[in-house]
């Protein structure tokens, strides 16, 4: 009889780390279903409701992001919360003896992982970009084995380290069995007629949001219906000029889509963010994608990711300034396009990595073996 596996999985701030970091531990119990796994999250950001929603315990820590430029004075607190975090994560590694620590980016994972490796805990880091985040970066040398989903990242971790895995994506994508008829008809819309599903993140959604806007007339009359997710923060606001327009039928505006799979199931073409994790469920799905990438985020690795795509005819790049402009009329045009989207469709298939989380999964139960 294996004795009780005991796992610590940390990250988060975004959905994009916190998906695959729900997917792994997902993965490690339906090989161990006797697998004790404890999450560590950071106050006040979504892992701290995500996680308890997807059936997991997470103990919440008071670490923060530091603030450009470095040499702020209010980065004396950020790191004093950086060191309380250390010490409340030794108080908990001690209390719940974990076999393993697993890190998937974001601010609690490198107080995390630092305690882990410093008190003797094998450790795995899960990097979702093509640019490698600052945390990781930081962990790499106390890390065991580094799983990533892109070639090249040698130039951030050491090559002996490095297992390309891919990203695990959310289960409910790959299982759902609704039909795109089905689909398109959960959302009212006409199955007879050429889907775009418009999806900027939540913070992120803005100038997909202003995209939209600006063509409300396009939008009436192109012969195309559209799935558009304003995000919450930016809902009231659209509403509200939404008013001063004539009723639209073929644009469904919602904040927030909780059944993805459905989505995408009913969408020809999809307008997204570039996010690791977005772009690994394009791939597995086939779903044609143009990418305008968030220029607000950490080394531009949005746009990384998105080239790597694109330079493989797999995706559409929009740079973010041009897209209030162009973005609608180019989708437009493409979606109506059959030969084109049954290009991008293959092409962006061939890049997918299947299996990911299980993959990890085996990874995480070598080391916890050792």
């Amino acid at each position: 009889m294996d004795k009780e596996l005991r796992v610590i999985v940390s990250g988060g701030g975004t959905g994009g780390h916190i998906f695959p970091a729900v997917s792994i531990a997902n993965a490690i119990k339906a090989k161990r279903p006797e697998a004790k796994i404890l999450f560590v999250g950071a106050l006040g950001r979504m892992e701290m409701q995500r996680v308890p929603a997807a059936g997991y315990e997470i103990k919440g820590l008071p670490v923060r992001g530091f603030i450009r430029p470095l040499w702020s004075p209010r980065n004396i607190g950020v790191a004093l919360d950086f060191l309380k975090s250390k010490r409340m994560v030794r108080s908990t590694i001690k209390e719940f003896r974990p076999d393993v620590a697993v890190g998937v980016g974001g601010y609690a994972s490198g107080a995390t992982l630092d305690a882990a490796s410093a008190m003797g805990i094998p450790c795995l880091i899960q990097e979702q970009n093509s640019y490698a985040g600052v945390t990781n970066k930081m962990l790499a040398k106390k890390a065991a084995k580094i799983c990533v989903a892109y070639d090249g990242m040698e130039r951030f971790f050491p090559a002996d380290k490095i297992i390309k895995t891919g990203n695990p994506v959310r289960q409910s994508l790959l299982e759902t069995t609704i039909t795109r008829e089905e689909a398109i008809k959960s959302f009212g819309l006409d199955p007879q007629k050429k889907t775009i599903l418009l999806v900027g993140g939540s913070l992120g959604a803005r100038t997909i949001n202003e995209s939209v806007m600006r063509h409300l007339d396009l939008v009436e009359s192109s012969g195309v219906q559209f799935i558009w997710q304003t995000g919450k923060y930016y809902s009231a606001a659209i509403a509200e000029q939404m008013k001063a327009h004539k009723p639209l039928p073929m644009l469904k505006v919602t904040d927030f889509i909780a059944d993805m799979g459905a989505a995408y199931k009913a969408a020809d073409l999809v307008i997204s963010r570039a996010g690791a994790s977005s772009i690994s469920e394009f791939c597995l799905i086939g779903k044609p994608v143009v990418l305008v990438p968030s220029p607000n985020v950490a080394e531009d690795h949005q746009t990384k990711n998105a080239m790597a795509l694109v330079n493989e005819d797999a995706a559409i790049y929009v740079k973010d300034v041009d897209a209030p402009q162009t973005l609608l009329p180019l989708a437009i045009d493409t979606v109506k396009d059959e030969e084109r989207l049954a290009q991008l469709a293959a092409n962006v298939k061939k890049l997918a990595l299947p299996d990911s989380a299980d993959i990890i999964a085996d990874e995480v139960l070598k080391l916890a073996g050792k």
